[in-house]
């Protein structure tokens, strides 16, 4: 019996998650539904320690994961990014450096409305 090939889908517009930590970068590439096609961390590409929070890991995780993507035919993007990081821009950059059309950008860092309970206070 002969086994069925499978197919690769073909997507033309996705959504491109950017979480910038102090610590690391990681890219995730989705389609709309928010299927992964690929994804990258500076960690994962071999930068270690300090570096991985650099603009420089957070470009080339960006290029990394584009180009996984590029098999799917990937062409315009909408771009959600997370966190305090360095490495925000120059993965954003680096996107429209490498060929996709980044329709929109939209900040969606959680901010707490109040946030936790602090600690209480400290007598001396």
């Amino acid at each position: 019996m002969a086994k069925k090939k499978k197919e690769k889908k073909t997507v033309v517009e996705g959504n491109v998650y950017i979480q910038a930590t102090f610590n690391n970068t990681i890219v995730t590439i989705t389609d709309l539904k928010g299927n992964a096609l690929s994804w990258c961390s500076a960690g994962s590409l071999g930068f270690r320690g300090a570096k991985k929070s650099t603009p420089y890991a957070a470009q080339t995780t960006a290029e990394t994961a584009t180009n996984r993507a590029r098999d799917y035919g990937l062409q315009i993007v909408n771009v959600f990014v997370k966190g305090p990081g360095v490495g925000r821009e120059s993965a954003i950059r680096s996107l429209g450096n490498q060929g996709l059309k980044v329709k929109t950008i939209k900040d969606i860092t959680p901010i707490p409305h109040n946030g936790c309970r602090p600690r209480k206070s400290r007598r001396v």
